[in-house]
């Protein structure tokens, strides 16, 4: 299993090719590509690289598939005995990432297997004109 830990917006990751991941708000199209090159730590099937502090050469890529808000925040302050009260809100500016790739050194370690699901097939012959076309025996064929 391949995965790394980034950096964007302020925080860390823990990502994994062929995931998706609600980030802070990056200022890219939808459908856009994204190359993160803040990896600190980079796993491929054991074989381990930890940064001093970024991992030399590591990249995570990934596609913008929305950009969206997160819940709403309710902040409330108040004083007691002061009748002093504050309420504000907040809903914080996300976008949704695919991760597609990690590679090291310019080397793609794994990419996002992407799975299309198969469409069902609907059997042209319904079950019923199959029955009726089975010859039929009669007694007095056999």
């Amino acid at each position: 299993m391949t995965y790394a830990i980034i950096e964007t917006g302020g925080k860390q990751l823990r990502v994994e090719p062929g995931r998706f991941y609600d980030i802070e708000r990056l200022a890219v199209e939808e459908a856009g590509t994204v190359v993160i090159d803040r990896v600190f730590y980079l796993e491929n099937d054991g074989d381990i690289s930890i940064g001093q502090p970024l991992v030399e050469g590591a990249t995570v890529e990934g596609t913008v598939l929305r950009h969206l808000r997160d819940r709403k925040i309710i902040v409330y302050k108040m004083r007691p005995k002061k009748k002093t009260r504050k309420k504000q809100g907040h809903r914080q500016e996300l976008t949704r990432l695919m991760i597609d790739s990690i590679s090291l050194g310019g080397k793609a370690l794994t990419a996002a297997a992407v799975d299309v699901p198969a469409t069902a097939v609907p059997d042209p012959t319904p079950a019923a004109a199959v029955e009726a076309s089975e010859p039929e025996v009669t007694a007095a064929e056999s």
